[in-house]
């Protein structure tokens, strides 16, 4: 067969009739079509389209479900808007780069110089339509989206009204720096970056198409200097701006001593910079010159200068004036500005109206002390609500699906007419304790949908076994609390996600009557009702097909979601911080969850910055997962400007403003008008249950560790500034103690308040008391109107007797040779003793909040102590067995705090504490298990309960003195080897430690009404 049936084979050379050869025939082939993957894009894409179509409608339709629509609506058009205009304007300038540069570019005869660049202008050329419209497109879209960030900064400069407070340095209303400076600087720095990426890629394009090139000698065209030169003018004139708004930037700019100006940043930089300033926009002016000059020489001479006007007088004179004049005479040249700084930062943090006072302490302990304080005596808290979440979740959690808080929470409650401190938590559910055999996407979101009720204890008191006092507790009874919605949907522990309504298969409460159960159908507002299209879409959202599958998802159901306080409160006040700790209220008959919010800013001029997490962290958020450290960053403003209702029923979620003089609260409630109710529509009953926030007070404590010091001379020798004490019963962990809850009245308070208080000690080694800090939390019971004392701080500085500091008084109380006077105990122990024989019965002992108190013309330390069968198996948990207090030097302990202070103050403190009805503590014995849910229980054995040999009579004194003394000296052994390391030596003093112990029973008499 010959070729020539075939034709010429495709790329051969054919003569024409010139002769010459001509171009190759070329066969267009189609291209390949691949129909599978075109459909696998596009369903992609499609789903892509679907998710976010979904998320976007839920999202919308949960916050019409709690009337907050305006919140998500002002949102989503702020950041639209500003994301079109930064990323139209990042695109434009950058298209117009690319264009101009390619419409201007030159066309050279081939040279060396230019040939370079031919390559790969052949490279581009097929793209560069598409990239001309792509780049912009893309690099628009990052910047877009950078600019829609600042959603915030943008409202609060259009919202923003006056403080009524100018600064003492520029005579500005401080609302310019909280609001308006922060929106300068970023509109500075977002032109910035736009006229930088304009230049580059103009340069690009002209190197790229000859408009520049780079031979032996630089050279460029007419139109790509003009071009280049305006950006550059605008670039510099843009810094021009940046110079001078920097001088008011330094307001709150941080150095090692302070935040703030300083008298170098007064004398040196701020002159320095407006001259910068003026320089800055002379040498734009002389890149404009370029247009005229068709040269570079000016502008780079004007560069050139600029750059050594920065570094001479920018860098090099305020570095020799603090050098040369501020060093040799810092303190007299910077007072001015550190008062400065003080007057600010306790404003900025609302401690500049705080009550200082000179406290005088004694520390010798007298008959009838604190008869002076007789009414502060009955409200010490001895039920920790930092160890008890164990002994409520062994109570009264019923089944092992319910949980508490491992941090529960204060509180005061009326209680026969009379308010009572209260330690409370919510009875939530716990889906891990449902059995894995039960765990299904059904059970999980269908039936175990929510918690019941609410556990509330006296603070205290205790039972005669050691159990927190309830008065609020046992499912289907009515308590001291009365009735109440309990059933808790929304909760700290709630699921992500319940389908609930509908028909009664929700799991209620375990039946009282028998072992079944009470089911129940959810009747509330909360939560967004489904019908079969949203239905599919959060089967989307969740990527859950039951919900189109299953019958327990119907028309008639609701969808509950974002079920945690915190969550549902961040997202409808996202301009919020908010405190570390929901609490749960018993509020006109339903169950609310209580949040304390927060405003912040980082731009109030002199005050001094702070980080939260680092300022609000402390043994409590370091060692639980309830409570944690506040999230926000560094400020240098923080005012508890609202109070927040979750409730746990539907969900409703309601904000109070609480700081009526707060400009940045009026500005968000200008933003978001409505969404935050007045102070007046609080009612009374939920006012008593309003507190003083634990974060706010742990900032407030941790800058009062200097600004308690108002003296700027003072001040600058840093010699009278505090610390926060360790908290001494997490030893070597460097854990700063948390402040406590409770009722006190400080030196010349009339009467009790409920306070939150914390203590200081002097920097260094020394572990003494320096001062005394409590707030009055006491919101009042009026409606629409907080106590006038509300929100009152006062801070004694100690003075007098040396008091012993918190680390100090735990370690003496340890190892203490006191023995106690309470005949309840059964026996005479030292509190050394009892810790030791306690620890080797097979039980823990738990030291819990250690509690300081100004009574008595000095400060006492108050210590409840814990017991806890060591056990691995369940049933166990802590009882309060013994209470230890401390005053001066003087330690004493007994069964009952009553008979403890008696001890201390010789026989009679002179006050009752009203906790003498329990009768001896017991101390759990390893495997003991409790009766959940019992009201009385049967106390687990003590080694007072130990059954001895001897008979009730007088005692063997020789025998039980030498006992003793063995005793003494086999502790001290095992201390000492423990110290050392020498684990055998310790077991070998522990030993010789028991039977001493023993034989000090076995000779010493009975006590009546030990139980022997």
């Amino acid at each position: 067969m010959s070729d020539s049936n075939f034709g010429p084979p495709p790329g051969n050379f054919n003569d024409d009739d010139s002769g010459r050869p001509r171009r190759p025939d070329t066969v267009a082939l189609p291209p390949t079509r691949r129909p599978l993957v075109t459909a696998l894009v596009v369903a992609a894409a499609l789903l892509v389209v679907i998710a976010i179509a979904a998320q976007f409608w839920t999202e919308v339709l949960w916050y019409q479900s709690v009337d907050f629509s305006g919140v998500f609506s002002t949102q989503v058009v702020t950041k639209v808007l500003l994301g079109v205009v930064g990323g139209l304007l990042t695109a434009a300038m950058v298209w117009s780069s690319i264009h101009l540069a390619f419409r201007s570019r030159p066309i050279y005869a081939p040279s060396p110089d230019t040939q370079a660049m031919e390559h790969y202008r052949q490279l581009v050329e097929p793209m560069r339509r598409t990239a001309t419209v792509a780049a912009p497109l893309a690099v628009g879209l990052f910047a877009g989206l950078s600019a829609a960030t600042q959603w915030d900064t943008f409202l609060l400069w259009r919202n923003g009204s006056p403080f009524g407070t100018t600064d003492p340095e520029f005579g500005l209303d401080l609302g310019f720096f909280v609001f308006d400076l922060p929106w300068i600087n970023f509109v500075v720095a977002f032109l910035t970056m736009i006229l930088v990426i304009g230049f580059i890629t103009a340069a690009f394009t002209h190197y790229l198409y000859g408009g520049i090139v780079a031979g032996q000698k630089m050279r460029s065209t007419q139109a790509a200097r003009v071009h280049l030169s305006v950006i550059a003018a605008g670039l510099v004139l843009v810094r021009a701006v940046a110079f001078w708004v920097d001088r008011y930037n330094l307001a709150t700019a941080q150095s090692t001593r302070m935040t703030g100006i300083q008298y170098t940043q007064a004398h040196a930089d701020i002159p320095t910079k407006g001259i910068l300033a003026i320089a800055a926009v002379m040498c734009a002016i002389m890149f404009l010159t370029v247009i005229w000059t068709r040269t570079w020489r000016l502008p780079l001479v004007g560069v050139a200068v600029l750059a050594v006007i920065v570094v001479a007088v920018g860098g090099i004179y305020p570095a020799l004036i603090q050098s040369l004049k501020v060093r040799p005479s810092e303190k007299s040249l910077e007072v001015p500005y550190i008062q400065r700084n003080i007057d600010a930062t306790r404003a900025a943090y609302g401690f500049d109206k705080i009550d200082v006072k000179s406290y005088d302490t004694k520390t010798v302990a007298a008959p009838g002390q604190l008869r002076g304080d007789a009414a502060t005596v009955p409200g010490i808290r001895l039920i920790d609500p930092n160890i008890v979440s164990p002994t409520f979740k062994q109570l009264e959690a019923s089944k092992g699906y319910y949980q508490f808080a491992d941090v529960l929470d204060v509180d005061r409650y009326k209680i026969d007419g009379t308010s009572q401190d209260t330690v409370i938590a919510a009875r939530e559910l716990d889906l891990t304790g449902v059995p894995d055999g039960q765990r299904n996407w059904l059970n999980d979101h269908t039936v175990y949908t929510h918690g019941y009720g609410v556990v509330a204890a006296k603070g205290n008191t205790r039972e005669d076994d050691g159990r927190p006092t309830f008065f609020e507790s046992q499912i289907g009874t009515e308590g001291a609390l009365g009735k109440y919605e309990p059933r808790i949907y929304f909760g700290e522990s709630s699921p992500e996600y319940s389908v609930v309504g509908g028909g009664k298969r929700e799991f209620d409460y375990p039946d009282p009557q028998g072992t079944g159960q009470i089911t129940y159908s959810y009747s509330g507002t909360g939560g967004v009702a489904l019908d079969a299209v949203r239905r599919l879409a959060y089967a989307v959202k969740y990527r859950e097909i039951n919900f189109l599958l299953s019958d327990a998802v119907t028309n008639d159901s609701r969808i509950l979601d974002h079920r945690t306080p915190r969550d549902r409160v961040q997202r409808v006040a996202p301009w919020l911080t908010l405190d570390g700790n929901a609490y749960p209220a018993v509020v006109d008959g339903r169950v609310l969850w209580v949040l304390d919010g927060y405003t912040t800013s980082a731009n109030y001029p002199y005050s001094e910055m702070t980080t939260l997490d680092t300022a609000t962290e402390d043994a409590v958020t370091s060692t639980r997962t309830s409570v944690r450290a506040v999230q926000g960053g560094q400020v240098n403003y923080v005012r508890n400007s609202v109070k927040a209702t979750v409730d746990a029923y539907d969900g409703t979620v309601n904000l109070y403003q609480w700081d009526e003089t707060d400009p940045v609260l009026k500005a968000w409630m200008s933003i978001f008008p409505g969404t935050v109710k007045p102070l007046a529509d609080i009612k009374g009953s939920l006012m008593e249950h309003l507190r003083y926030p634990e974060d706010l007070f742990k900032v407030q404590r941790s800058l009062l560790e200097k600004y308690h010091d108002t003296d700027a001379a003072s001040f600058y020798g840093g010699q009278n500034f505090w610390r926060v004490p360790d908290d001494p019963t997490q030893q070597g962990a460097d854990l700063l103690q948390p402040p406590y809850y409770l009722s006190l009245a400080m030196p010349g308070q009339p009467a009790p308040a409920f306070s939150l208080t914390s203590t200081f000690m002097p920097t260094g080694d020394r572990n003494v008391l320096s001062g005394f800090l409590a707030v009055d939390g006491d919101a009042g019971s009026a409606d629409g109107k907080r106590s006038s004392t509300y929100g009152t701080m006062r801070l004694l500085e100690t003075t007098g007797g040396s008091v012993n500091g918190p680390g100090q008084v735990y370690n003496d109380m340890r190892t203490s040779a006191v023995t106690s006077n309470d005949a309840s105990l059964g026996r005479q122990l030292t509190l050394a003793q009892f810790i030791s024989t306690t620890s080797s019965t097979g039980a823990n002992v738990i030291f819990g909040n250690q509690l300081t108190l100004p009574v008595g013309g000095g400060l006492l330390y108050v210590q409840p102590i814990y017991v806890q069968a060591r056990s691995t198996g369940s049933g166990t948990y802590p009882r309060l067995s013994a209470v230890a207090v401390a005053f001066g030097d003087k330690i004493a302990w007994a069964g009952s705090l009553d008979a403890a202070l008696n001890d201390l103050f010789g026989g009679s403190s002179g006050a009752q504490a009203g906790d003498n009805g329990a009768s001896a503590p017991t101390t759990p014995t390893p495997g003991s298990t409790p009766t959940p849910g019992s009201t009385g229980g049967t106390p687990s054995a003590t080694p007072s309960q130990t059954p001895t040999s001897g008979a009730t009579g007088t005692p063997n004194s020789a025998a039980l003195t030498q006992a003793l003394k063995d005793a003494q000296s086999a502790y001290t052994e095992g201390e000492a080897a423990l110290k050392r390391g020498d684990f055998t030596a310790y077991g070998q003093a522990q030993t010789r430690l028991k039977a001493a112990l023993e034989r000090a029973v076995e000779a010493s008499p009975r006590s009546a009404g030990s139980g022997n």
